[in-house]
């Protein structure tokens, strides 16, 4: 599976953002997708997650009520709508998959078997 994130941009507090990320291959319904996300001089964080079927997400406190994790596997693709941006949420975004996501394992990187390029979002005024 190859994943390609975009979207990303320079927004003002408050403001809103969706991100896609695009994936290739015909299994991608098969995997749960992943949202983290990096700041400068941090470590990548968990942001959501979803499972295969779309029926179940899953978020970091940080987000919830802000940011809307979905999919369509017609399309092969899994967006992030951001919204009530703060500037906090400034960071490099990135999108993974996991063939089996576990729950208790969620948030950690090791759980996710591939990874899609970043895509900057800019929180400024």
């Amino acid at each position: 599976v190859q994943l390609q994130a975009s979207g990303g941009g320079l927004v003002r507090p408050g403001g809103s953002l969706r991100l896609s990320c695009a994936a290739s291959g015909r299994t991608f319904s098969r995997y749960s997708m992943g949202w983290f996300r990096q700041a400068p001089g941090k470590e990548r964080e968990f942001v959501a997650a979803i499972r295969w079927s779309g029926g179940t997400t899953y978020y970091a406190d940080s987000v919830k009520g802000r940011f809307t994790i979905s999919r369509d596997n017609a399309k092969n693709t899994v967006y992030l709508q951001m919204n009530s941006l703060k500037l906090e949420d400034t960071a490099v975004y990135y999108c993974a998959a996991s063939k089996t996501l576990i729950l208790s394992t969620i948030a950690t990187l090791p759980q996710y078997d591939y990874w899609g390029q970043g895509t900057q979002v800019t929180v400024s005024s």
